[in-house]
């Protein structure tokens, strides 16, 4: 199993081919996505990469690390898996909504 890498400070005109093939320089990518703005569909200036290996994956970070990308310096590390999100429920928060208090 290969190690999926966070890759961040992209530019904000690369998307998930061009980050494939810039990646495959260093070896064998099994997958390849700019993460995008929901609203708009435009790039958030990071993504992920998965090597088929994980002496690709430790390969891509010592030679991509820093290295610029399209007038940028990326930033190329082990991706962490994600923190659970709390649960943010419905309509929370407050004190039981507005009034004045008294009948």
């Amino acid at each position: 199993m290969g190690k999926k890498l966070y890759v961040g400070n992209l530019p904000f005109t690369v998307n998930d081919s061009s980050l494939q093939s810039h990646f495959s320089a260093i070896g064998n990518v099994t997958s390849a996505k700019v993460i995008t703005d929901r609203d708009t569909g435009r790039s958030k200036g990071f993504g992920f990469v998965e090597m088929s290996t994980d002496d690709e994956a430790q390969s891509a970070i010592s030679k991509l690390d820093g290295s610029s990308f399209e007038g940028r310096n990326m930033t190329v590390n082990e991706a962490k898996p994600m923190a659970p999100r709390e649960d943010r429920g419905g309509f929370g928060g407050g004190n039981g909504g507005g009034g004045r208090g008294r009948y």
